[in-house]
C-alpha cells in the first residue's frame, strides 16, 4: 500500500532552516548529551554483560549493579530507567537486551540526539511526580510544560520563574476551560455573599501554591535531564520590579534552556512551522483527519507530517488519538494509524501492548512490536499466526477497496498465500472480519 500511494504534491522549495545563532554543532550537542547520560549508558552495558538481565530491575539486581559500578543504589535505578527511556536497553520476553541505540551510541550522533530528545519527551517519566500530587493536576502541568519550553526558547535568555508560574495558570485555566469545567457555583440562599469571597480566595491560593509545587517539580525534573537551569541565587534589579508572586516565594529565580533544551524545543517550533504551511494544516487536526490528509502521501513526506502533528502535542494524549482512530471503520486509517506510531516509538509501547487483545487491532500491535523490538520488517510477519495474517489480508483488501484502484487490488489478491481460490474463500470466512 505504501508504494501504491500517490506522490505528494509539489509544495515548493521551502531553504533548510538554521539553528538559533550560537547553537553548537550537532557534534557538540551530542558530546553534551553522552556526557550527562553516562550512567545511563554504563548501566545499559552491565545489562548487555549480566546476558538476560531481569526486565525488572530486583533488589537483586540493583545490588549487583550497584557493586559493580561503584554507585549509590537510587543512581542505579534512576541510570536504569534513563537507559530503557533512551532505548540504551530493551526488554523482551521478560528480559532486558542491549537495544540498537547502545549499539551506535559511540559512532553515531544523531542516534544519540534522538536518544536524547526521547529522554526529553518523557521528562516527567524520568522524574515522577511527588506522590501526593493529585493526578489531574499533575496531568495539566505536563500538558501545559511545551507552552513554557516554548516561551524560553522564544525569549533566547532567562526568563523569570513568576513569568512561567503566570504562564502556566494561564494554560492551566485554558485547558480546563477546553474540557467545558464549571466552578461549583454557590448560591446565596446556602452561603453569604462575604463567606463565598472568603471561600473562592482560598480556593485560589491552595490552586496557586499547588502549582507552585508542580512547577519546581517540572523545572526540577528538565534541570536533571539536561534540558534547562535554574538560578537560585536573587537577582539584582529595579526596586519594585519583583512581582506579587515573587515576593511570595522569597527569591526571584530565573530558568534558562541549555545548548541542548534550546536546540530540541526549536526542533519542535520548526516541525509545528513546516506543517502550518501544508495546504491540509494537518496540525490543527484531530488524528483521524490528520491520517486522511496523509494517505496521498508517499512515506518520507508523511512521516514528516507525522512529527511535526506529534510535536505540537503531548506524546501520551497523541498516542490515545491516534489509537482511537485506529479503531474506527476506515482500514486506511488503521494501517496509517499504526506507521504514525512508529515514529512515537518507544513511548508509545505500553498503549500498544494494552490493545494486543483487540481483535482489529491485534495484527498491527503485534507487528508493531515485533519491529519495536529489533525484527526485521521483511520478517515481521512471522510474529503472526495464519489466522491474524489472513484478517491482516482482509483488512488491507477492504482498504484497497475504499481507496485504491482495481489493479491494486489485483496484486493484493495475487499475494495471498492460500494455493487456491477455494481455500483463500475458506481461510477468509472463517476468520469472521467484519468486512468479509
Amino acid at each position: 500500500m505504501a508504494t501504491a500511494r500517490r506522490p505528494a504534491v509539489n509544495r515548493g522549495s521551502r531553504p533548510a532552516p538554521r539553528p538559533p545563532e550560537g547553537t553548537p554543532p550537532p557534534s557538540e550537542l551530542a558530546r553534551q548529551a553522552r556526557a550527562g547520560l553516562t550512567g545511563a549508558v554504563a548501566i545499559a552495558h552491565w545489562a548487555a554483560a549480566e546476558h538476560g538481565a531481569p526486565g525488572a530491575l530486583s533488589d537483586e539486581a540493583a545490588a549487583r549493579a550497584t557493586e559493580a559500578l561503584g554507585v549509590s543504589e537510587r543512581e542505579v535505578r534512576t541510570d536504569w530507567d534513563r537507559a530503557r527511556l533512551i532505548g540504551l536497553i530493551e526488554h523482551h520476553a521478560g528480559t532486558t537486551r542491549p537495544g540498537w541505540r547502545l549499539q551506535a551510541w559511540d559512532r553515531d550522533d544523531s542516534a544519540v540526539l534522538r536518544g536524547w530528545v526521547a529522554l526529553l519527551d518523557a521528562w516527567s517519566l524520568a522524574c515522577p511526580a511527588p506522590e501526593t500530587a493529585e493526578p489531574t493536576a499533575v496531568a495539566e502541568v505536563v500538558e501545559a510544560v511545551p507552552q513554557l519550553l516554548s516561551l524560553l526558547q522564544l525569549s533566547a535568555g532567562p526568563v523569570q520563574i513568576s513569568a512561567l508560574l503566570d504562564m502556566l495558570r494561564q494554560r492551566v485555566a485554558e485547558l480546563r476551560t477546553e474540557r467545558c469545567e464549571v466552578p461549583q457555583e454557590v448560591t446565596e440562599d446556602r452561603e453569604p455573599a462575604g463567606g463565598a469571597a472568603t471561600a473562592d480566595d482560598a480556593k485560589d491560593a491552595e490552586d496557586t501554591a499547588t502549582l507552585e509545587g508542580l512547577l519546581d517539580w517540572a523545572l526540577d525534573a528538565l534541570s536533571s535531564v539536561g534540558a534547562l537551569t535554574v538560578r537560585e541565587e536573587p537577582q539584582e534589579g529595579p526596586e519594585g520590579a519583583g512581582s506579587a508572586a515573587e515576593d511570595a516565594k522569597g527569591d526571584r529565580r530565573e530558568a534558562e534552556l541549555t545548548a541542548l533544551g534550546n536546540w530540541a524545543v526549536w526542533v519542535k517550533l520548526e516541525q509545528i512551522c513546516v506543517a502550518a504551511q501544508s495546504p491540509a494544516g494537518n496540525i490543527e487536526q484531530h488524528a483521524a483527519d490528520m491520517l486522511r490528509g496523509c494517505a496521498g502521501l508517499t512515506p518520507g513526506p508523511a512521516r514528516a507530517e507525522y512529527r511535526a502533528w506529534l510535536a505540537a502535542r503531548p506524546v501520551g494524549s497523541a498516542v490515545v488519538e491516534l489509537i482511537d482512530a485506529a479503531r474506527g471503520d476506515d482500514a486506511l486509517l488503521r494501517g496509517l494509524a499504526f506507521e504514525a506510531l512508529r515514529v512515537v516509538g518507544a513511548p508509545a509501547e505500553p498503549n500498544v501492548r494494552a490493545v494486543v487483545e483487540e481483535s482489529c487491532l491485534r495484527p498491527y500491535a503485534l507487528l508493531w512490536l515485533a519491529e519495536h523490538e529489533g525484527a526485521d520488517p521483511d520478517e515481521a510477519l512471522d510474529a503472526l499466526t495464519r489466522e491474524e495474517a489472513t484478517w491482516l489480508w482482509v483488512d488491507t483488501a477492504a482498504a484497497i477497496s475504499d481507496h485504491g484502484e482495481s489493479p491494486l487490488l489485483v496484486r493484493h489478491l495475487e499475494s495471498a498465500v492460500q494455493g487456491t481460490v477455494p481455500a483463500l474463500l475458506a481461510e477468509v470466512r472463517a476468520v469472521g472480519h467484519p468486512r468479509t
